[in-house]
């Protein structure tokens, strides 16, 4: 994949295995991005209050057409972030009511998912995951046994991000469905690194970056709501969407797109994006990086002296890996890594486990890896 490392516009002096946190964008792509802000610019009125709708209808069809949805049914926002406040703030939460979750979801969702729980009176309930995780049966057979007369929500994210893990969201989704349970899977990492089809995953909620592995710029995510409960979801912020004085035939779409000035130039790159996936037929190059991340996850177990949390396959790894690592100031540990060693790697804390992630993308090489692995000897 060295062809493609060209396209990016990241530093060659740092090795950088940290993709999953913000992604990077390839020239082609952020040259889009520079010619919607200067078309912003040239006529801020026509741009944000006559012409932005259309453009991003544009945007959103073609995300459609890649996630398998109808356009009408996702809404372009900033981040996962804001998608999981709109939905937690909207969603009716009683006291006694329980929301099930795992204890491996990511942080800020974590917190978001408490505070309106608290506020409610309702608990956030995480269920603990047994590492090694055995197979994708055992581990949604466990889950389940958390869920009860009060289960009110099942929140699971798609692809964790400390630990790296595909979860099985669609055997999840389907069993919390026969159960009658309704569903919010974070997806953040999923678009451009596994397929989605939204269609056939049957989710009532779901959020994807697309500036993660979609390479957009910063700023560009979504929310997906099966139709028939979007008009449930109240607006995170109160603004010309809602009581419109020139409604659209969506109340979804105006009530969390018309949410006062923005920049949304971010997020009309997304066809852009999509023709740039098409013309390096990104399929084979997400299928290079995920033998690249499983080849070599056995090898950082060993240096880590530890075990892999899960089977090394395609059911649970793509281009994330993430393995135990035992530190005592794990903060200054990374920013050795990276001042010292030049390497851009995360090191997360769960509960009182420190977990070191790679990841993988088209510019990556072996030697990358090799440069981690060897700095992880020689300082451990």
């Amino acid at each position: 994949m060295q062809h493609l490392k060209s396209q990016f516009l990241l530093n060659p002096e740092i090795t950088f295995l940290n993709f999953g946190s913000f992604g990077a964008c390839p020239k082609p792509i952020f040259e889009d991005y520079i010619r919607w802000q200067y078309l912003l610019e040239s006529e801020p009125v026509q741009f944000i209050a006559f012409d932005g709708a259309q453009y991003l209808q544009k945007a959103r069809e073609a995300l459609a057409q890649y996630v398998h949805c109808e356009a009408d049914d996702v809404v372009l926002v900033t981040n996962p972030s804001y998608a999981v406040n709109a939905i937690a703030k909207s969603f009716p939460l009683q006291a006694g009511d329980e929301i099930l979750t795992t204890n491996i979801e990511y942080g800020a969702c974590d917190k978001t998912w408490n505070y309106y729980c608290k506020k409610a009176g309702a608990m956030y309930r995480q269920h603990k995951i047994q590492f090694p995780i055995q197979s994708k049966e055992t581990l949604v057979e466990e889950f389940f046994k958390e869920v009860n007369a009060n289960t009110k929500l099942i929140f699971v994210s798609h692809i964790t991000s400390s630990t790296g893990l595909i979860l099985p969201v669609e055997e999840i989704c389907r069993k919390a469905k026969a159960l009658g349970i309704p569903t919010f899977v974070d997806g953040a990492h999923v678009p451009g690194q596994i397929p989605l089809d939204l269609g056939n995953l049957d989710a009532d909620y779901y959020t994807g970056a697309c500036h993660k592995w979609m390479m957009t710029p910063k700023g560009c995510s979504f929310l997906y709501v099966r139709k028939e409960l979007q008009k449930q979801v109240d607006p995170l912020v109160i603004s010309w969407g809602y009581d419109s004085a020139m409604p659209s035939h969506s109340q979804y779409l105006d009530y969390h797109q018309m949410n006062g000035t923005r920049d949304f130039s971010a997020m009309l790159t997304i066809p852009k994006a999509i023709e740039f996936m098409q013309e390096h037929q990104w399929p084979e190059v997400a299928r290079h990086c995920r033998t690249l991340v499983q080849d070599n996850a056995q090898r950082f177990c060993k240096v880590l002296k530890t075990e892999p949390l899960c089977p090394i396959h395609d059911d649970f790894i793509a281009q994330l890996y993430s393995t135990r690592i035992q530190l005592s100031e794990p903060e200054k540990f990374q920013r050795m890594l990276f001042e010292k060693y030049r390497i851009e790697v995360p090191i997360t804390r769960m509960g009182n486990d420190f977990f070191i992630r790679y990841s993988i993308n088209a510019f990556n090489t072996q030697q990358d890896l090799d440069a981690l692995y060897e700095a992880l000897e020689n300082e451990l």
